[in-house]
């Protein structure tokens, strides 16, 4: 089939209403969503999960499944009804002028079947086109999405490669058939930070090599800043704010936008002194919808009998650019207005050391051939001699990238693992060569985890406070059932959830209460460090909010060390005290958060920064992209771990990079960095992160 010439609106959406049929009864999904994407114009798509950003995407696709039905309004592709399509049209178009690029690479790729395969099936089958023809698009997009060595990729089969090549691929293969609409769905939550940026550099110049239109969802604010012309902001199946990226961002004009900026960690956000703004209340769920505007429950603006009386209709903000809002009262609201100060608290001074970490080394011994066994046996080294001390009331974040020996160093601390060499001293008590079976109570209860996913932490078979009460048994607290229910029930208070949650079910509780319940759980048995191992990335912006915000309030009351493990830089950023980045099992630099966000800094540390979006249109960041994937821990690249994709390297020594691993330097105060370069290069480097003058 052609592809037609078409001038107006690629993708026009219009009072868009989506639900889905169940036994009992009808579900709205999306009500009233209308929308528009011009020629080679990228539309981002904001808001929490359950919002129906997922479901406008599958109603584009007319992929709802047997229960989803859209009940009203229309949705145009290039001026045609795309409801009003037969099957046998709506195949011709998806794939090859309407491509969706999903969260999860593996789920659109065939294992048993080479990349080669898979990428040149898509113009055979749409434009009918030979082999041949076909073999050579495929090395071009491949080479495009900036994969090496083309003709190996398109050898390779699917698990041969890492995640990032694997989104890539999906990515090439979306662009096969050169699509007029292009529509991405999170596809970079599973991602690295670092890759991130790579894959969202790769789709913006993409977008504008092949002309392509997008519809780009997403949760990160950040992220759209970075990839979108226009912004649309969604709560709970409604369109609440439109309007291009500047607007938006910096005139927002509802309360719900103005919310999600607030509980998000942007330059300049303290912990202690401008403290993060979660949003009241819950999400409210689809059948249960409050009357009038959906956010008023939960707007700081409600007007009782003003908002909750009718429906709100979009309404234009003047002088804007299609600027709209679903706000009866954007126009009387006093949106400069500074934010009264939420409770401010004395910073914690940090107490004595409680942690101690000397020459710790974890080295794994795999077979070579990993499939059968046998074969000569490869060590791994995940973590290579780390050096570091925690204290009391301190926040340690470990920052690097997935594969970085984080968890590993985790594990060994919770004693899952036992260390290679070195020590672990807990209290001047050394625990690293103690397995946890073999630790007394006491131990095992003073190091606690909150780990990233609170779905799989839970038993879903028992109530909420039976497993708090559990955990309270084997910490051997209170004499009997009596003083371990009232325990119970003051864990449930210091993680600020209802009492009556007790009873509940773990399959009632929303993502962010059943990472409470986790937080709960950890903090049973008093304990004195706990790892968060990427807390809150599982959750939604203004849940992330609440959850930090408890973990530092319990932090300050109980005197915990939080070793906070995370990839999210502006978390860390608001969060912690002292700061460790890791790479390939090395910590490459470690110093205060002030010292480590700024100059001199490890080139390592530089690209991280540099790839953090930041959803703030008065930053200005320096363009570093890291090039290659990150080496494997059994494979790694002799000298410096990070000379395969360092800027630096030349500057340094190319040839002392490869061959020597660099010491440990301490530039001022206790900041260490690991690297080759002399101090006049260090001294010469410019900050990543910069606030634009107004």
């Amino acid at each position: 089939m052609k592809k037609w010439d078409y001038d107006g609106p690629i993708l026009e959406i219009d009072k868009l209403s989506i639900s889905f049929f169940t036994r009992l009864r009808e579900i709205p999904a999306v009500m009233d969503f209308s929308a528009k994407v011009m020629p080679g114009e990228a539309l981002g798509l904001v808001g929490e999960s359950g919002c129906g950003k997922s479901t406008v995407a599958l109603g584009v696709m007319q992929d709802l499944g047997v229960n989803g039905r859209i009940v009203g309004g229309s949705i145009k592709f290039k001026g045609r009804d795309l409801g009003e399509m037969t099957p046998d049209e709506l195949r011709d178009i998806r794939g090859s002028q309407i491509a969706m690029i999903y969260q999860e690479p593996m789920a659109s790729l065939n294992p048993a079947m080479r990349i080669g395969q898979q990428l040149m099936e898509v113009p055979m089958i749409h434009e009918g086109i030979s082999e041949t023809e076909a073999y050579e698009r495929a090395l071009e997009v491949v080479a495009d999405v900036k994969l090496p060595d083309p003709e190996r990729m398109l050898r390779s089969y699917p698990h041969q490669l890492s995640g990032g090549q694997q989104q890539r691929i999906v990515i090439a293969m979306a662009l096969m058939s050169k699509p007029s609409l292009l529509i991405l769905d999170e596809p970079t939550t599973a991602l690295d930070v670092t890759v991130e940026a790579a894959v969202v550099d790769l789709v913006k110049d993409l977008g504008k090599k092949y002309g392509t239109s997008m519809l780009f969802i997403s949760h990160n604010l950040g992220l759209v800043l970075e990839t979108c012309d226009r912004i649309c902001v969604m709560y709970s199946g409604e369109a609440v704010e439109r309007g291009s990226i500047e607007d938006v961002f910096d005139k927002m004009r509802h309360p719900y936008t103005q919310a999600l900026f607030r509980s998000i960690p942007l330059p300049g956000a303290d912990k202690n002194a401008r403290p993060l703004v979660a949003i009241p209340g819950n999400f409210p769920l689809p059948h249960e919808r409050p009357p009038g505007c959906n956010f008023g429950p939960r707007c700081d603006y409600f007007e009782a009998g003003r908002c909750d009386a009718q429906d709100i209709l979009m309404e234009p903000v003047p002088g804007d650019d299609r600027h709209e809002s679903r706000c009866l009262k954007f126009k009387e609201i006093d949106w400069d207005a500074p934010l009264v100060a939420s409770q401010t608290t004395e910073k914690n001074e940090p107490g004595q050391v409680v942690l101690k970490m000397d020459n710790l080394k974890k080295y794994y011994e795999v077979a070579a051939n990993a499939l059968f066994g046998g074969g000569e046996k490869r060590v791994v080294k995940a973590n290579e001699t780390l050096s570091f001390e925690a204290r009391e009331s301190e926040t340690l974040a470990i920052v690097g990238e997935s594969g970085c020996g984080k968890s590993t160093f985790a594990k060994v601390l919770m004693g899952l693992e036992t260390a290679t060499e070195g020590e672990i001293l807990l209290d001047n008590k050394s625990i690293g060569s103690t397995p946890i079976e073999n630790r007394d109570t006491q131990t095992v209860a003073d190091v606690q985890m909150v780990f990233q996913n609170p779905f799989d932490t839970l038993n879903p078979s028992m109530t909420v406070g039976r497993q708090i009460i559990r955990a309270l048994e084997i910490f051997k607290f209170g004499k009997n059932d009596e003083e371990r229910r009232e325990k119970m029930l003051s864990l449930l208070d210091l993680v600020k959830l209802p009492r009556a949650f007790a009873d509940r079910m773990p399959r009632q509780l929303s993502g962010g209460q059943k990472q409470r319940v986790g937080i709960a759980r950890a903090f049973a048995g008093g304990a004195r460090i706990v790892v968060a191992d990427e807390p809150v990335s599982a959750l939604d912006v203004s849940v992330q909010a609440a959850v930090t915000d408890l973990l530092m309030e319990i932090q300050r009351e109980e005197k915990t060390t939080l070793l906070f493990i995370s990839h999210d830089l502006s978390i860390v950023r608001y969060l912690s005290d002292r700061v460790m980045v890791m790479y390939l099992g090395h910590v490459v630099e470690l110093g205060t958060t002030e010292q480590v966000f700024s100059p001199p800094y490890h080139p390592y540390t530089e690209a991280l920064l540099s790839a953090v979006p930041i959803a703030d249109t008065h930053i200005e960041k320096q363009h570093i992209v890291l090039e290659g994937d990150i080496p494997s821990a059994m494979n790694p690249p002799s000298g410096c771990p990070f000379q395969t994709r360092c800027r630096w390297k030349d500057k340094a020594g190319a040839s002392l990079c490869e061959s020597e691993v660099p010491p440990v330097r301490t530039l001022a105060d206790g900041h260490q960095v690991k690297c080759h370069l002399s101090d006049a290069d260090l001294a010469s480097m410019e900050p990543v992160i910069k606030i634009a003058a107004e």
